[in-house]
């Protein structure tokens, strides 16, 4: 692994454990050149996915951009990040276990906005104000009333 300070290449590990959630692995990694210290996390992939956006263009997946919009929509919202990355955890697993290589955009906001229902409202809604195009303040009531109607 890369030293993030430096750029040395050969660095060692000092400490290994599990996360709390089990999924990753938490690597505490020390650099010989530069004797600073880091910490990476390992986790399993089972398959390589690709983005089939609207527009045709293919995209890989990456997990960084959606935990990303996450946070945006979750932003000053009651939920720590140790929940963010669970849900993060659930959608890529999710997302993984539908057994195709390409996935719709359509399909992956689906899966994010069932989660995010579960987890905050107003998350929910700011999500589905970006990915539904909302463009009237009636897109807004229609969505608080999908919510509304199962509680």
């Amino acid at each position: 692994m890369k030293c993030p300070f430096c750029g040395h290449a050969d660095t060692q590990v000092k400490d290994s454990r599990p996360s709390e959630d089990g999924l990753t692995i938490r690597r505490r990694r020390f650099c010989p050149e530069c004797n600073s210290r880091f910490t990476t996390f390992e986790r399993v992939q089972l398959r390589e996915l690709t983005v089939l956006k609207k527009n045709g263009e293919r995209r890989m997946f990456d997990r960084d951009k959606l935990a990303r919009s996450l946070q945006l929509a979750l932003r000053k919202r009651p939920v720590t990040p140790e929940q963010v990355e669970q849900l993060v955890t659930r959608v890529v697993q999710k997302l993984e276990s539908l057994g195709e290589n390409e996935i719709p955009t359509v399909m992956i906001g689906k899966i994010i906005m069932d989660e995010l229902k579960k987890i905050d409202s107003v998350a929910y809604i700011r999500f589905a104000s970006v990915y539904r195009d909302f463009r009237e303040a009636k897109d807004f009531e229609e969505i608080v009333g999908e919510l509304g109607g199962e509680e």
